[in-house]
């Protein structure tokens, strides 16, 4: 029998391989979701595949494995990696005889417990429904049986008996919220671009240290954890730099590989930050062997919420994991494209703020030209 920590449920873990080359990575992310998400690691199934099976995803021989694992470790849940079709959900709950959670819906959990703020929870909340939305064929009857737990929190446990038009109804209030929210921080950032301050923005794959190296840039004491999506809420700091003076610089929610669609669209006012930003600020884990997969899923988010031409810098963290010494790193024509840093351990972040500055002071020649011309 598996003890269950903190009360906390029983997880098998399910991987496939359709030819994907970073299976190791992926299945290690899956361990730190479900973590996250507050479940124990009791058995891990792996499997290649050519492709994913109609009906149970897994096909009939893996998913009796499932079967098998679940029934000697008194498992509760049954986690995929992999997004399941409604029908596959229901099918794989048949036949295991447990609560089956796909990667969507554990991402999904996770940001329902970490939401904080009034418009991160709102944000949740309708990420929540409209991916429920498609769902709705299963009927509520299967949630109304179960206690809660990885999958079922929120919007899932606190309105089972929500219809379409119910649903429809809420969704239409949450993005009426969401759009008031919205308005609200375009008057802040209009006010922001009439004092002509570099507008930074720091995003980067969930767990790169972000909110670690903001909190060594501005002081800010925000919230830093060693676990996936630690921050959901954006905060901005003022921060002073030697001769460009004040720039703003932003906070973001971590991206992962597979980020749900719904909570793309639903976190569109917290990503428009980033999206009107003058500079990102690309947080990597450089210690990391899956660096440069998280780089490319970082820039497909970017480019699905239109941020994909905001100026880049990459930041290189955790640089004391891997023994390389901070620097400076330039192209060919003297450009800035790179900058080597500990967040923890404060190293090269005088040679960052030496970047920031050379940037904003870059930033600011053109207004300067405006203003004399005029």
């Amino acid at each position: 029998m598996f003890e269950r920590p903190g009360g906390g449920e029983n997880a098998v873990l399910v991987q496939l391989n359709f030819g994907q080359g970073d299976i190791v990575e992926r299945l290690e992310e899956l361990k730190l979701l479900a973590a996250s998400a507050g479940a124990t690691t009791v058995a891990i199934v792996e499997g290649r595949r050519e492709r994913p099976d109609t009906a149970l995803y897994a096909g009939k021989g893996k998913v009796a494995e499932v079967a098998d694992a679940i029934r000697d470790t008194d498992a509760d849940i049954a986690i995929f990696n992999h997004e399941l079709s409604a029908g596959q959900q229901r099918n794989l709950e048949k036949e295991l005889g447990c609560r089956v959670v796909d990667r969507a819906s554990l991402i999904l959990d996770i940001f329902a417990q970490r939401a904080k703020s009034h418009e991160g929870k709102l944000q949740v909340e309708l990420a929540q429904l409209q991916h429920l939305a498609t769902r709705l064929v299963r009927g509520w009857t299967h949630l109304e049986r179960q206690k809660g737990g990885i999958g079922l929190r929120g919007p899932g446990e606190t309105q089972l008996e929500t219809d379409r038009r119910l649903l429809g109804k809420r969704v239409k209030v949450l993005k009426e919220r969401l759009k008031l929210l919205e308005r609200q921080r375009a008057v802040r950032r209009r006010g922001r671009m009439r004092r002509e301050m570099l507008a930074v923005s720091l995003v980067g794959y969930t767990n790169a240290g972000k909110s670690t190296l903001f909190n060594a840039l501005t002081k800010a004491g925000a919230y830093a954890a060693n676990k996936l999506f630690a921050t959901l809420d954006t905060t901005s700091r003022r921060l002073y730099l030697e001769g460009p003076g004040q720039v703003v610089i932003s906070d973001t929610v971590g991206f992962i590989r597979d980020l749900p669609h719904s909570l793309v669209a639903a976190f569109h006012a917290t990503l428009e930050e980033t999206a009107s930003a003058d500079l990102l600020l690309h947080v990597v884990d450089s210690a990391s062997g899956d660096r440069d997969a998280q780089i490319e899923a970082v820039n497909g988010v970017l480019e699905e919420i239109g941020a994909a031409q905001v100026p880049q810098i990459l930041v290189w963290n955790k640089i004391d994991a891997t023994g390389v010494e901070p620097a400076i790193e330039r192209d060919a024509y003297g450009k800035i494209i790179r900058v080597r840093v500990s967040a923890s351990t404060g190293a090269g972040l005088g040679l960052l703020r030496q970047a920031l500055a050379e940037t904003a002071l870059t930033h600011a020649e053109p207004a300067t030209h405006a203003i004399n011309a005029a």
